[in-house]
């Protein structure tokens, strides 16, 4: 029984805890559901996890393309800016070339614009410079037009007056704007040709009327006393000119720096008078001035510039971008840093371009000095045709022109020198002529001296004394005037005339009967001979000099001892 109270003690212990265990019990379901809600919402923590991840990982891959194309942009910042301003043309040369006139601006301007049209036109690829290339023509168009115009206008003042001093308009001028005339060579060639053509024709036409009027001038003068040809056996027309020798000053027109020239308006004094070779060196050293200067601005002006610099490697085209690669070196269609360089030419093809280039440029001075060259020839053969002048003027004119040759040599101007060579062709045979009249005068005079049984000699002192003493200045002459390479053909001609003089010495000597008296004679006409020959402006020191005192001495002493013996 006490076991039975004691179960049912319990068990109303339990069922009044019922509701307890109930409560309990739901609690418990509900912390399940919750548990089980929890693992949900845990299992879907997870997936969402995962899923933020796999976003992190693609944002951290995209972030490192981003900075790959960020560094590849800043890689090529520098390049692509340097592009841009290759390509772009400033608003400001635009306006100089559409709204300016030709000017002092336009000389970097216009180096600034063919830069432009280089880099346009090398880089074809490029969007940017396609766009441009059509504004760029326009320019280039506009600047050769105003150009062409410009020169035009500056030639007009050379093409109108004579007085207009050509030099100050080639070298404050026009070479001034050399370059414009380089840009037209270069990119309007059409255009520097007619302007080339223009130049010629106004310089011709300047020179040829300048010379023309200077010509005339100087042939007025050498009218007013025309060249004559003077034997030695003859006397001069002028008794006062023989009374006072040779005029040595006269040897200086044979050298560039010497005395002045003479200026066309001194033909209008009637009474100006001067030397054959001073009008002849007059005459060479203005032509030589013109000719020279002439050919270096033609050579300075008209000279084609260097070739236009090229590029090397790819062409450049637009940059553009390819989101996909993410490799720094290749994210760019184009060579980072192109390089500029001038077109390299073998040894022969630079000698080629060279020797057309001179050519080209001897072929305009030609064109522009052609009728002036043609008045100074004629002018200049005047002074030796038909009537050659007498020996010492003429051989005087001859160094003339062989200094004038040296100095033309000197300037480089090549195309003048065929001019003062055909000069000298001129006057070579002239001199040998009338040496050889002259030995031939002496023969004759010889001849005459011996006379006959049925002939009366026409020798006398005076002719004697007259030959001698011009034997003696023609030597003292060709000794201030020779060179060297000429020494032998001069005193070739010379050396045929001494035996001469001294044969008529002697043979007029041989007509005094006392023997002293004519040891006398002898000696007094050696030692005339002696002082004339060496009364010119050299030095003794001469060989030439030399051999002739060595041996006009000897005759002398000779005849002094003859006059010691007659004395004794």
């Amino acid at each position: 029984m006490a076991d039975v109270s004691e179960g049912l003690s319990d068990d109303s212990f339990f069922i009044g805890k019922t509701k307890e265990y109930l409560e309990l019990h739901e609690q418990v379901e509900t912390s399940t559901n919750l548990l089980g809600e929890l693992e949900t919402f845990l299992s879907t923590f997870q997936t969402d996890l995962s899923a933020v991840s796999g976003q992190i990982s693609d944002l951290q891959s995209r972030s490192k393309d981003f900075d790959a194309k960020l560094k590849g942009r800043r890689k090529i910042e520098r390049p692509l800016s340097q592009l841009l301003a290759d390509l772009a043309i400033p608003p400001e040369l635009a306006l100089l070339i559409l709204d300016g006139n030709v000017s002092d601006a336009w000389i970097p301007g216009i180096e600034e614009l063919e830069v432009k049209l280089d880099t346009i036109q090398q880089r074809t690829r490029v969007k940017a410079a396609k766009d441009l290339s059509e504004v760029a023509e326009g320019l280039r168009i506009v600047a050769a037009t105003k150009i062409r115009l410009f020169f035009l206008s500056l030639m007009q003042p050379i093409r109108a007056t004579v007085s207009t001093n050509m030099q100050i308009i080639q070298t404050s001028v026009l070479l001034k704007y050399r370059s414009l005339v380089g840009f037209l060579q270069r990119r309007a060639p059409k255009v520097a040709t007619e302007v080339q053509r223009a130049y010629i024709g106004a310089a011709r036409s300047y020179y040829e009327t300048a010379f023309r009027r200077y010509s005339r001038s100087l042939g007025y003068i050498i009218a007013r006393d025309p060249p004559k040809s003077q034997l030695i056996t003859t006397s001069p027309s002028d008794p006062s000119k023989e009374e006072q020798g040779y005029d040595w000053s006269r040897l200086d027109y044979a050298q560039i720096e010497g005395p002045p020239v003479t200026l066309a308006y001194m033909a209008d004094d009637k009474t100006y008078k001067q030397p054959v070779e001073a009008l002849f060196r007059s005459l060479m050293l203005v032509l030589m001035d013109n000719a020279t200067a002439e050919y270096n601005f033609i050579n300075s002006f008209f000279n084609p510039a260097a070739a236009p610099v090229s590029m090397t490697g790819v062409p450049l085209m637009s940059p553009t971008f390819d989101d996909r690669r993410t490799d720094i070196g290749s994210v760019l269609e184009i060579p980072m840093s192109p390089t500029r360089t001038r077109p390299i030419l073998s040894m022969e093809e630079q000698q080629a371009a060279t020797n057309e280039t001179k050519k080209a440029l001897d072929l305009v001075w030609k064109q522009v000095m052609e009728t002036a060259l043609e008045y100074c020839k004629t002018v200049a053969l005047s002074c030796w045709q038909p009537t050659p002048p007498e020996i010492i003027p003429l051989l005087t004119m001859m160094r003339l022109n062989e200094n004038v040759l040296i100095e033309v040599q000197k300037r480089a101007c090549s195309p003048f020198e065929s001019f003062v060579v055909e000069l000298r062709l001129s006057m070579w045979p002239i001199f040998q002529k009338e040496m050889n009249t002259q030995v031939e005068s002496l023969k004759k005079l010889l001849e005459g001296a011996s006379g006959g049984l049925l002939t009366k000699s026409t020798l006398k002192d005076s002719v004697v004394e007259r030959v001698s003493r011009a034997y003696g200045t023609l030597f003292a002459a060709f000794i201030s005037l020779s060179e060297p390479s000429e020494e032998a053909m001069l005193f070739s001609n010379l050396g045929r005339m001494r035996p001469e003089i001294a044969q008529i010495i002697i043979t007029h000597g041989n007509k005094i009967k006392d023997s002293r008296q004519q040891a006398v004679y002898l000696s007094t006409a050696y030692e005339n001979v002696l002082h004339s020959a060496m009364s010119g402006p050299f030095s003794n020191a001469h060989p030439k000099a030399q051999a002739e005192m060595a041996f006009w001495r000897e005759k002398e002493e000779n005849a002094r001892k003859r006059i010691m013996l007659r004395s004794g």
